[in-house]
């Protein structure tokens, strides 16, 4: 696939407006210091397959959390610097199996309410994602329907991550949708997406280990709630142990579920990052755990 090194201008000028002051701002001149210092480089087939990716991916406030920014852009740059991303996001549940344009500048959906009215001016203009598009329909069996929905971008789950690690918004970027929640359905759609992680394109999951919102205590966001610690040691042992079957049985195995995931979407997508492994039954890595408001914000990359 072709790529530019070209920061978009249209994403950049929308970042300026914030005040120097605001912790996103803080971010970019980090990132933007550690590019001079220490250019990241682009992946080569000498590489070999990119890793796959289930990131808890939080919302606008992870825009004013430093230590979780630095988290997820250090993570970017472990990797080689990918061709191309295709993410899966929990805000997009859709059949037939469905793609974001492939137009660049495509505009964000906005898809949240009640933060800083800065978050619904930012941008994340990416190049054409026309050849990446080409290469997603052509893993997918013949007669799998796949719908272009051309006046839609990319939805929270997707951009918010993606423009921490990736803030120059210069790698052609899709979102799949998510088709199903049957667990090997999403196992299976993984797997045929596995080749492209050889072409240099980076799949992602991108959902939220627990996602209790409506039983968050808002008066005391530092407390984690038991089902949310229990729930997250679960999957944790689960993914640790390469054990797929358990984690694929959740609806039945997992402690805390009715307050951890009342909706099932912020977990699913960990199933096509499982799936896109070379081995979906050996242990991960997690490169993020902790929580947020008492919400497990792990993440993790599968070889």
């Amino acid at each position: 696939m072709t790529m530019t090194r070209t920061p978009s201008p249209t994403t950049v000028a929308a970042d300026a407006r914030l005040p120097s002051a605001h912790p996103f701002a803080g971010h970019l001149r980090h990132a933007a210091q550690l590019e001079v210092d220490n250019p990241h480089r682009t992946w080569t087939e000498q590489d070999g397959p990119l890793p796959s990716l289930y990131i808890s991916h939080g919302a606008p406030p992870l825009f004013e959390d430093t230590a979780w920014m630095t988290q997820l852009h250090g993570w970017a740059r472990d990797l080689p610097r990918p061709k191309a991303v295709l993410i899966v996001s929990a805000h997009w549940e859709s059949a037939p199996l469905s793609l974001t344009s492939t137009a660049a500048a495509t505009e964000l959906v906005y898809d949240f309410g009640g933060f800083d009215p800065a978050y619904s001016r930012m941008r994340y203009d990416t190049p054409d994602a026309g050849e990446l598009a080409r290469a997603v329909i052509g893993v997918l069996p013949d007669g799998e329907s796949v719908h272009e929905h051309r006046d839609r971008g990319l939805d929270h789950g997707a951009w918010v991550p993606l423009k921490v690690m990736y803030p120059d918004a210069d790698l052609p970027v899709l979102q799949l949708s998510i088709p199903t929640h049957d667990t090997t359905r999403l196992l299976a759609l993984g797997a045929r997406l596995r080749v492209l992680r050889e072409q240099g394109v980076l799949v992602i999951g991108s959902g939220f280990m627990t996602h209790g919102l409506p039983y968050v205590d808002w008066h005391r966001p530092e407390v984690v709630p038991g089902w949310s610690s229990e729930f997250d040691l679960w999957a944790a042992d689960a993914l640790a142990r390469g054990d797929v079957d358990e984690l694929a049985h959740f609806r039945t195995r997992a402690p805390g579920l009715r307050y951890a995931h009342p909706t099932v979407e912020h977990f699913t997508p960990l199933f096509v990052t499982l799936g896109a492994a070379a081995q979906p039954d050996a242990q991960v890595t997690t490169t993020i755990d902790g929580y947020f408001i008492g919400l497990s914000k792990r993440s993790f990359q599968a070889a």
